[in-house]
């Protein structure tokens, strides 16, 4: 009988360590559904093997893949937004901006630096849609002015990462003013001679697409991105008709003439190090 019943219990392995890989280990592609291993997701700059699927990032990921060994000094990294108009929606502002800093870390919508990409210094702007959408307040507004001042102070080539779904409605008109301020400083960028480069990246809507992310020198966005000012529900519904395939798509803007070109992720960095060589 010994053959067949077990005399010992043998291995006992409790209930929650019985996972077949540790979390995070696998990334199965939103776009294929294919499965890779996380470090190849990341080491492809988090774009999938077999589609290129583009994963939406934020600064962290953007900055490690830009700046040579992940060197940079973060500029003005404590600003944060005040509440100018006493909003409330369904929660106050301040409780919402204080919310989302604790979920995310973050302390806006933008993080700004500079340091070393392909040994020249450059100074970058990117912005976190994980900050209550990547809206534009006056902390992104008035961090991306003194990332530009720094840039013209410095002599540094400007590059901003756009990702966003316009302007933050709960700073109304202070909001929309940041429109104005980023663009007259890129003009005085522009009067000193330094180049401005913009990425547009999944998605980049409303006042940021009317404002600095179309104002570059050279304007570049990533595969698939979403580009408009206003979204194409509203668009069809305002002319009444069906819109075209794969309107307000990257490859539907560029095809329009409102880019330069498109630029998978993993070579971001060695086609924009290229461009500014070219044009110094």
């Amino acid at each position: 009988m010994s053959w067949f019943i077990r005399k010992d219990k043998g291995i006992q392995t409790p209930t929650e360590l019985k996972r077949e890989a540790p979390d995070g280990l696998w990334y199965q592609c939103p776009s294929c559904k294919q499965v890779m291993h996380t470090r190849e997701h990341k080491l492809n700059a988090y774009t999938c093997v077999h589609c290129n699927y583009h994963e939406k990032i934020g600064s962290d990921a953007y900055f490690s893949i830009l700046f040579d060994d992940n060197q940079f000094t973060e500029l003005d990294e404590k600003m944060m937004s005040a509440d100018p108009l006493s909003f409330t929606d369904t929660k106050k502002y301040p409780d919402r901006v204080r919310a989302t800093i604790g979920k995310t870390g973050l302390r806006d919508a933008v993080r700004t630096a500079h340091g070393p990409m392909e040994e020249t210094e450059i100074t970058i702007a990117c912005m976190d849609f994980n900050f209550i959408g990547g809206s534009m307040g006056s902390v992104v507004g008035e961090k991306i002015a003194r990332a530009i001042d720094y840039a013209i102070a410095n002599r540094t080539p400007f590059l901003m990462i756009s990702r966003s779904g316009g302007a933050r409605m709960m700073e109304a008109g202070f909001s929309l003013m940041q429109m104005a301020k980023t663009s007259a400083k890129l003009a005085r960028l522009s009067e000193a001679g330094l180049p401005y480069i913009s990425l547009l990246t999944d998605p980049t809507t409303g006042g940021v697409t009317a404002s600095y992310a179309m104002l570059g020198d050279f304007n570049i966005a990533e595969p698939g991105a979403l580009i408009g000012f206003a979204g194409p529900r509203v668009i069809r519904e305002t002319i009444g008709k069906d819109l075209p395939k794969g309107f307000q798509s990257a490859e539907f803007v560029l095809e329009h003439g409102f880019l330069d070109f498109i630029v998978d992720r993993k070579d971001l960095k060695d086609k924009v190090a290229c461009l500014l060589k070219l044009i110094k």
